[in-house]
């Protein structure tokens, strides 16, 4: 296996796990905590947060993706989505935030796009894909934060496996 292609591997499968553990978090998150308000950002509530990384997803994959032919996932309801259906959504914009890499990967940078006019984020592999895993921990960390925050500690079994990357 080439150095580029083991890069590719490695970075697939931080991704991977990323997601798992994001997933991870949704799906075990206690219910009343799921419709609670954050402090500090009016009507924004955890479900509305939990469901922005999904949409985030699929508006970066629709700007660098959809020109080059990567499927477009679903947008979620903010106010309405369920636990469950946000993890079946995040496993599919995972999956296609993977499809993203691999173009990426093959190109050696994700090729040009039309719609990628803001230009803040560097385009090759290594820089994209550290930039959402980014994404995703600043938002479970305000996940967890407004947890405390509203009185709803998470459990230990809960709050323990967000660093279980193995």
């Amino acid at each position: 296996m080439s150095a580029h292609q083991e890069l590719e591997r490695s970075l697939t499968s931080a991704w991977r796990t990323n997601n798992r553990v994001t997933i991870d978090l949704i799906e075990r998150l206690p219910k009343e905590l799921w419709v609670a308000d954050v402090p500090g950002i009016p009507r924004r509530t955890i479900r509305a947060i939990a469901a922005h990384l999904h949409n985030a997803r699929c508006r970066w994959i629709n700007t660098l993706g959809r020109e080059h032919g990567i499927e477009l996932p679903p947008r979620v309801d903010q106010h309405r989505v369920t636990q469950k259906q946000l993890a079946a959504a995040l496993k599919q914009s995972g999956k296609a935030m993977e499809s993203l890499f691999a173009l990426a990967s093959d190109a050696g940078e994700l090729p040009p796009s039309k719609a990628y006019v803001w230009r803040n984020l560097s385009l090759d592999l290594a820089h994209v894909v550290t930039y959402f895993i980014a994404h995703d921990a600043h938002h479970r960390g305000q996940i967890v934060m407004a947890a405390r925050q509203t009185g709803h500690r998470l459990p230990s079994a809960v709050h323990g496996r967000l660093w279980r990357w193995r």
